[in-house]
């Protein structure tokens, strides 16, 4: 009876503990995620490091001298095409304005009395009252008075054209990058004011040696990758400047960009990634690898799924999301996506 009684106990524990993991495998409530390690054909790329520009990036300065008395914008605002960013006191571009549309209005009123003296000569002289001289004088007087005016005119074109300097508006939509100037201070011509760029239209500037110049003009596509946010970004079109350093043997090359890139700005550092041909390659994802000081390594998981760390060497090959593994691995095997999870389920750990 007692026996009997410890079988039965037995078999409720066994009933009651959670089910074992099926021999020759793990639970799959603990399976970790893992990819395989694959050859497949990559592009080969040659490296440069760039830099970031703005295609469109422009100083505005300012064309008449007057206190600033308005600053709409500072560094960091968006700004649109046509809203102003700067006002200078206009009030002496004003009273010059003023005095030439006054000068024009006594222009017009001497070449209204210089043509009705002309046309009087003209009956006059049909009459035998004046002598032809005279006529010539009056026809003198009346040419000279239609210049006068014409010179006046262009003066008060030329005076509201200034008074119209006063108020700087954005030459684009786009970024404000520097002030130059803060409210109340004294503008010159010529003094800068505010510097600003166009995010849409953005590209980097890479310096390649000339050895590679023909292998990266022959296929003409690139990527550009910015370290600083994690984000490779495909090229728009690839330039070629035709013009070499004789210093240092390396051609200027400009990657430009898609007009939906947000997060850079002008003088990011960038690595530009050119394509010169194509090559089978050993590829391991890169979430997969895992650092340790100086160690380069990977968990590989075994036939029963428990991961093992191998260190492995790593290439240049790859992108954002494999990479070229050079020795450690072989095809076929599996590595874990998840190097954190797979440390504490490792036996070493």
């Amino acid at each position: 009876m007692k026996s009997a009684a410890c079988v039965v106990f037995a078999l409720a524990l066994a009933a009651c503990s959670p089910a074992a993991p099926p021999l020759g495998g793990v639970s799959p409530a603990l399976q970790l995620r893992s990819a395989p390690v694959e050859v497949r054909a990559v592009e080969l790329t040659q490296s440069a490091e760039a830099v970031v520009e703005a295609v469109r990036q422009s100083t505005v300065a300012a064309q008449i001298a007057g206190r600033i008395v308005e600053l709409r914008f500072d560094v960091g605002d968006v700004v649109q095409k046509g809203d102003v960013i700067v006002r200078i006191d206009e009030r002496a571009a004003a009273q010059a304005a003023a005095a030439s549309t006054a000068q024009v209005a006594e222009a017009q009123a001497a070449l209204a009395n210089a043509r009705s003296q002309y046309e009087r000569s003209k009956q006059l002289l049909s009459q035998k009252f004046v002598s032809p001289a005279a006529l010539d004088k009056s026809e003198a007087d009346f040419r000279q008075a239609q210049a006068r005016l014409t010179a006046m005119l262009a003066g008060a074109g030329q005076a509201a054209t200034e008074r119209s300097f006063a108020t700087i508006v954005a030459p684009y939509g786009g970024v404000v990058s520097a002030r130059h100037v803060e409210l109340g201070e004294m503008a010159t011509p010529g003094r800068p004011l505010m510097t600003g760029f166009d995010p849409t239209t953005l590209r980097a500037v890479a310096t390649v040696g000339q050895a590679h110049v023909a292998a990266i003009q022959a296929i003409g596509r690139a990527r550009v990758e910015v370290p600083s946010i994690g984000k490779w970004i495909d090229a728009k079109s690839v330039t070629i400047i035709p013009a070499a350093d004789p210093r240092t043997h390396t051609t200027r090359i400009r990657i430009e960009l898609p007009d939906d890139v947000r997060g850079i700005y002008p003088g990011v550092f960038a690595r530009a990634h050119f394509v010169i041909g194509k090559e089978p390659r050993l590829l391991v994802p890169r979430e997969a690898v895992v650092r340790r000081s100086e160690v380069t390594a990977v968990y590989v998981l075994d036939p029963a799924g428990l991961p093992q760390l191998r260190q492995v060497r790593l290439g240049a090959a790859g992108d954002e999301k494999v990479v070229e593994v050079l020795a450690g691995l072989k095809p076929g095997e599996r590595v874990a996506l998840e190097p954190v999870r797979a440390g504490l389920r490792s036996p070493a750990s």
